[in-house]
């Protein structure tokens, strides 16, 4: 089991920026991915951005990307997001992840990770 705490979240304008923390409680295999996804009301749970712990790889949407950096803390096993240029579509419950088997192509989808967070919300008002 890994256990993953998030921090981070607040309200911010447009253009502002904010940075969300997520610590696991161990890493595992090669294969460690840490990320995260964000879930507005009413919508699918989507990804933002991911890294892979061996080699540092990371992954981002189409629509946070030059906007949003991911990086990692290896003594802490700590993952960080970088939000700048915040936009209202922004707006969601940010949720940190972490999985030890995930092939590149599932990356993208939650269905297939297996750790979870609590999520922290991220407001950004127009």
């Amino acid at each position: 089991q890994v256990q993953l705490a998030e921090s981070g979240g607040g309200l911010v304008q447009a253009g502002g920026s904010l940075r969300l923390a997520c610590v696991a409680s161990r890493r595992t295999q090669n294969r460690f991915t840490m990320g995260w996804f964000r879930q507005a009301p009413g919508k699918e749970r989507e990804f933002v951005a991911a890294l892979r712990w061996s080699g540092g790889t990371t992954y981002y949407a189409d629509d946070v990307k030059g906007r949003f950096t991911l990086s990692k803390d290896n003594t802490k096993n700590a993952v960080y997001l970088q939000m700048n240029g915040l936009k209202p579509e922004d707006t969601g419950v940010y949720y940190c992840a972490a999985d030890d088997r995930l092939i590149q192509s599932s990356i993208f989808s939650h269905i297939h990770w297996d750790y979870w967070g609590q999520g922290t919300q991220v407001t950004v008002s127009s």
